[in-house]
């Protein structure tokens, strides 16, 4: 059988073209549930604290993070001491970083993702090398689904982005949970506001 003929088989059995779905049933008018979103990111193994000023961010992770020693971050605010300089390099200059603390755009109450960009985190493998990740978010930056999200970020500005919901985990054949696997061992997200 020539190319011609495999090429006018296969458009002439195109199957019949229809209308695309509406969607608009999907999207939600108004904001997110904070709520909603702390539960789905608690459940999927990463905790939400609630804070009004950047000045609680430091006090909370030397409460609950008593083993990092290094520590990097985007805003100067969110931690005093934290280690500048970082941003230069290949991202092997990473390799030792306890804790990332970076900003989010904003973040989904249906499934705890938030958004993150290259212009947030500078160097696109921080939130995946760090040993612990946290994320900082506005509570009013909290959207109801994932169609609203894709709406709100509209044809991308950036190279790059990434939804992050809770921490790095992977489950073998016999259900055996491991957190870290493959990125950040723990997800903290500072909802201010």
């Amino acid at each position: 059988m020539s190319r011609e003929a495999i090429l006018a088989a296969i458009k002439k059995n195109q199957p019949a073209t229809q209308v695309l779905p509406d969607l608009a049933g999907f999207s939600h008018a108004g904001p997110g549930d904070p709520e909603a979103f702390r539960k789905v990111v608690e459940a999927l193994g990463g905790q939400v604290f609630e804070i009004t000023s950047f000045d609680e961010i430091q006090p909370l992770v030397a409460e609950h993070y008593t083993d990092v020693s290094k520590v990097v971050t985007i805003n100067p605010a969110y931690f005093a001491g934290a280690a500048t300089q970082w941003q230069e390099g290949d991202g092997r200059q990473l390799e030792h970083v306890d804790l990332a603390i970076i900003p989010g755009q904003f973040g989904v109450a249906e499934n705890g993702a938030i958004w993150v960009t290259e212009s947030e985190i500078e160097v696109r493998v921080l939130p995946f090398i760090t040993q612990h990740l946290a994320i900082v978010i506005n509570k009013d930056k909290i959207l109801p689904t994932m169609h609203d999200a894709y709406a709100y970020i509209g044809a991308p500005t950036t190279g790059f982005g990434a939804f992050i919901a809770g921490p790095s985990k992977t489950a073998d054949i016999e259900q055996s949970l491991v957190l870290g696997a493959h990125g950040a061992k723990s997800l903290t997200v500072f909802m201010i506001g």
